[in-house]
């Protein structure tokens, strides 16, 4: 074959090729066709049939045999049990393509036209599925098509489901005028639906953070489930900058702004009477802006301090601090580790009628009615440590700081503590005992540290095992179990470690999470060695001697009682 009469073939669609291939065409029909459906704006397939060159029920049976792929008879199909919201019904009519059936997570598609590429993405991208694809005759497929449009609704209700209200989620856009370009985005169909899908998949699958990440030559979307981030789609690069515009429209963010980082807000509306907000911020990064959205669930503080995992002993050590009327409660450990949580969960206990509650967040991420919450503003210059000295003239009961990060917001909070007010606050450090001699660090005195102070609670999560199928764990030996901090007569008795296998019911074995805590009072002792100016280590060693667990063995503990694994301990208090 001559080199332009190669070219012009290349220049061809895949389905004039395989018809040139299999003789059904010969090269000068192809491009004749092909020529007058560029002129008349049809497709290929179109001119192909009107010409009358090859029939319907022909053309079927040559692609099925080109591209191996099964044949179906759409007139065997009813259209009302087809599924409805899998594909929007205007990518239907467009790439003449019809969804037929969901199973085992795959999706069978019928077309008349397996070349098309751009068909295959689209519907890979919108259904976020593997595709089976079949071969229909072209006539069938646009009378079945028809009657698909006329029967699909594409309401929201039909996505998603009736419990779900992503009503919500229309949150007028800001103040500045959007550009035609950026309010087509921000509009483009393909892109709300799949933001929807995202985010009630993050919902129902209980992630905490959603990730949307451009890179050079591809796009991801990544679930934070029980603390592990997860791949879960791969859509377009193509549609980038119209999913954050359109992110950044509901959650009131300026769309404009592409070169600094932003935060903002959104609302889902589940069933009647339960919303979930979430947070999300951008980061520009070089190939795009990266979003993160947060999911605040305000039910996360209902549930009580018996579902965090704290012992009994753990629990009423917590108790008793957090109900005397003045002193200072701390919660540390690093990013992730549940603080925030327990901080509400105490809060939850606290809040009374008789009781004034205040709270400085950055920001607040669970709303939690009768109590007053403040958002941190730097920029404005509401600080931790301004917010803390206007609540002292707010006639407070209890004081919440989200973090204590320098010592002016320390001074603050430690003077609050020892003039008749009950501050909470968090920390970030490794462990209960390092935490006093980190505010130490920060230029606190250590008599004022002595005399505020009541408890420290450090934390960590763990992942549980999954109780569908974990199953007894007999091969770990003796030495690798006292290597992990058991003590030989914690090993007698009838029980065993339980390992994770993974089932459809859980991930990888795994099924939420439990807290694991070491919950350390500051006694008369404790208060010795601080004013001498004692070290972590010795303060540690005090508290071991009065019963204060690390926080391995209370995560041995929890291994010993079949909640979750030795591996999964043993990599959350790796310290």
């Amino acid at each position: 074959m001559a080199t332009d009469e190669v070219m012009a073939t290349m220049a061809l669609p895949g389905l004039a090729r395989a018809l040139i291939a299999s003789g059904t065409l010969t090269q000068q029909q192809a491009e004749g066709l092909y020529g007058q459906a560029q002129r008349k704006r049809t497709s290929f397939i179109t001119e192909l049939i009107d010409s009358a060159v090859i029939s319907p029920r022909d053309l079927a049976y040559t692609m099925s045999a080109a591209f191996a792929t099964p044949l179906i008879d759409l007139d065997a199909i009813d259209v009302d049990r087809l599924p409805k919201g899998l594909l929007d019904p205007k990518t239907c009519q467009r790439f003449r393509i019809l969804p037929l059936k969901r199973r085992n997570n795959r999706v069978s598609v019928a077309t008349a036209d397996p070349s098309d590429l751009q068909a295959a993405e689209k519907v890979k991208f919108e259904t976020q599925l593997p595709v089976d694809w079949v071969i229909a005759e072209v006539d069938k497929l646009d009378r079945l098509l028809k009657s698909y449009a006329a029967s699909a609704d594409e309401s929201l209700d039909q996505i998603v489901g009736n419990t779900f209200d992503f009503d919500s989620l229309a949150i007028e856009s800001p103040a500045e005028e959007q550009s035609d370009k950026a309010a087509a985005e921000v509009e483009d169909t393909p892109v709300v639906r799949f933001l929807q899908k995202m985010l009630l998949d993050a919902y129902s699958m209980r992630a905490s953070d959603l990730h949307f990440e451009p890179y050079e030559h591809s796009f991801r979307v990544r679930f934070r489930i029980d603390g592990v981030l997860r791949e879960i789609a791969s859509p377009p690069v193509a549609i980038k900058d119209r999913l954050v515009s359109r992110i950044k429209v509901i959650s009131k963010l300026d769309i404009s702004e592409k070169r600094v980082p932003q935060d903002g807000r959104m609302k889902l509306k589940v069933g009647t009477d339960k919303v979930i907000d979430f947070r999300v911020s951008t980061l520009p990064t070089l190939f795009g802006e990266k979003v993160v959205i947060r999911i605040l669930d305000p039910s996360s503080a209902q549930l009580g301090i018996d579902a965090l995992g704290y012992e009994e002993d753990e629990k009423a050590r917590l108790l008793e601090a957090i109900h005397r009327p003045y002193g200072m409660v701390l919660v540390t450990g690093p990013t992730g580790s549940g603080k925030t949580v327990s901080l509400y969960t105490c809060l939850n206990i606290l809040n009374q009628p008789g009781i004034n509650i205040s709270t400085a967040e950055d920001p607040a991420e669970i709303n939690l009615p009768g109590i007053n919450q403040v958002n941190v503003n730097e920029k404005a210059g509401l600080t931790f440590a301004a917010a803390l000295r206007a609540f002292l003239r707010q006639d407070p009961d209890v004081i919440m700081v989200g973090e204590i990060r320098d010592l002016e917001t320390a001074d603050i909070a430690i003077k609050a503590a020892q003039t008749g007010h009950l501050v909470l606050s968090t920390l970030h450090t490794n462990d209960a005992p390092s935490t006093l001699t980190r505010l130490v660090n920060m230029g606190v005195a250590p008599f004022n540290i002595a005399s505020s102070v009541h408890l420290i609670t450090a934390q960590r999560l763990a992942r549980r095992l999954c109780p569908q199928c974990k199953v007894p764990h007999h091969d770990i030996p003796r030495q690798v179990l006292l290597d992990a901090g058991f003590k030989p007569e914690d090993l007698e008795g009838d029980w065993q470690p339980y390992r994770a296998v993974g089932c459809p019911a859980c991930n990888e074995g795994y099924k939420g999470r439990v807290g694991i805590y070491q919950v350390m009072p500051v006694s008369e002792a404790m208060q010795a060695l601080i004013l001498r100016g004692a070290s972590a280590l010795e303060i540690a060693e005090q508290a071991r001697r009065e019963g204060v667990r690390t926080l391995r063995e209370s995560g041995l503990r929890k291994v010993k009682m079949g909640i979750t694994s030795l591996e999964e301990v043993l990599a959350v208090t790796n310290l």
